[in-house]
């Protein structure tokens, strides 16, 4: 007896069940850029509201914007990822801030 998943060794009685590898989705890390115009306190605020990060991660993180240009705020799957970025978009751009947030493949 032979289907997709099982084969039967007729005269053994074992059989051999064929698993496929499930594949897990590709993360994505969502990157601050520094601006010149965009608040400390404000990048904080997107940091604990958007990413929720405790005032000890979000100061952080956003020291790290500040001194190298660019910092992560968390690696998601890409829908979330893509959804987060959007949403500091539509912050920044709701309080007159140039804030860049975009994504990238971990």
């Amino acid at each position: 007896m032979t289907d997709q998943n099982h084969q039967h060794d007729e005269e053994g009685g074992t059989a051999t069940i064929t698993k496929k590898k499930v594949q897990l989705p590709k993360k994505y890390k969502v990157l601050l850029h520094n601006d010149d115009y965009t608040t400390m306190e404000f990048v904080i605020y997107i940091l604990q509201g958007v990413f929720q990060k405790t005032i000890d991660e979000a100061e952080r993180i956003m020291l790290q914007v500040h001194r190298a240009g660019i910092g992560v705020c968390g690696v998601y799957t890409f829908e979330i990822a893509e959804s987060k970025a959007k949403k500091v978009e539509r912050l920044a751009k709701e309080h007159s801030h140039p804030l860049l947030c975009t994504i990238e493949p971990e």
